[in-house]
């Protein structure tokens, strides 16, 4: 839980003609914290306080879809235009005129963080992203390629593209789905034990592990929260993050090559099942990031941690993004 002296202050903002809920804590450079799917603002909670006590105004907003923020009904509102769009209007809201921020995302957040420092780089000037790689535009549409990868064989995102399918199965028991994802890609889970050799016609919670007890990381309070929200909102507006791939692609193909010239960061847990890559052989994309990020400061990946890293290994994750930004703050 977050320390009882630690004030966290909470609000609604009106950015890009949406109503977004932030946490915030401290005064000075602007820092964002975007998070993941299926997360909130609350996954955030062990940085907030540490990033204010070394001098920065952090916002932990709830991304479009999540929590207490709003959830547009169709689907094409939630593009990688509306996201980087939120952000953009979040700084706006924030602190009025061009004001800059570094941009800090993980997993479906570490997308929009790299995105919003790709297109806009004079609002994002320093980027950091956790547990996803920055990933240039493919040659072709994601899904097709996922497809044509794939073969008989199960592939998430692809299952996730049918409107109604995976809420059906995750808004059945929340508190089960949450356990079983927040178990399964955990460091605390038992190695390799997300089963990816499904057969298509297998569900999302068939590959999950249902532990006897939560992860030492994850306390039953902050459980709790995390089932509360999505009992309460259900899993669509996150899910149609996963539905505007393709949709992405093609917006974005004037940046077709361009290069993301922002003070870059990439944080991981070496646990992290995306990190393994395909049949356990390391993730290829980490190794080529230099290629793509001129002005990457590095890459740093914490033993011990999965994909939840910034909640699994909260005193490692504080250090590396305090060291980043205090040689890359916003004013």
């Amino acid at each position: 839980m977050i320390p009882a002296m630690t004030e966290i202050r909470q609000r609604k903002l009106t950015c890009n003609g949406i109503s977004m809920h932030v946490a915030e804590a401290g005064e000075g450079p602007l820092v964002l914290l975007c998070h993941g799917w299926p997360e909130s603002w609350y996954s955030w909670r062990h940085q907030l306080p540490a990033l204010a006590e070394a001098g920065f105004h952090v916002v932990a907003p709830d991304m479009r879809g999540y929590g207490q923020t709003d959830c547009p009904e169709s689907i094409d509102d939630f593009s990688i235009f509306h996201l980087v769009g939120d952000v953009v209007g979040l700084t706006e809201a924030l602190g009025g005129g061009n004001r800059e921020a570094t941009i800090v995302g993980h997993d479906w957040g570490a997308l929009v963080a790299w995105s919003a420092a790709l297109l806009r780089p004079d609002r994002f000037p320093s980027v950091v992203g956790m547990s996803v790689p920055y990933i240039p535009r493919m040659p072709m549409r994601p899904t097709e390629m996922m497809t044509a990868m794939a073969g008989d064989r199960f592939v998430y995102i692809l299952y996730f593209q049918e409107p109604g399918v995976a809420e059906a199965e995750f808004e059945a028991d929340p508190r089960r789905t949450l356990r079983m994802l927040l178990h399964t890609a955990s460091g605390s889970a038992p190695e390799r034990s997300w089963n990816l050799d499904l057969p298509r016609t297998a569900r999302f919670l068939d590959a999950m592990v249902d532990p006897e007890k939560l992860p030492d990381w994850l306390s039953e309070a902050d459980f709790d929260f995390y089932v509360s929200e999505f009992e309460r909102t259900g899993f669509r507006g996150g899910l149609n993050w996963y539905r505007n791939l393709d949709r992405n692609w093609e917006l974005t193909a004037p940046w077709a090559g361009a290069s993301l010239a922002s003070r870059a960061l990439f944080v991981a847990g070496a646990l992290d099942p995306v990190m393994q890559g395909p049949e356990g052989k390391g993730n290829p994309m980490v190794a080529m990031m230099d290629g793509f990020l001129p002005n990457l400061a590095g890459v740093q990946l914490i033993e011990g941690a999965g994909h939840w890293v910034q909640q699994e290994a909260p005193d490692e994750v504080n250090r590396a993004l305090i060291g980043f930004l205090k040689g890359s703050a916003a004013s």
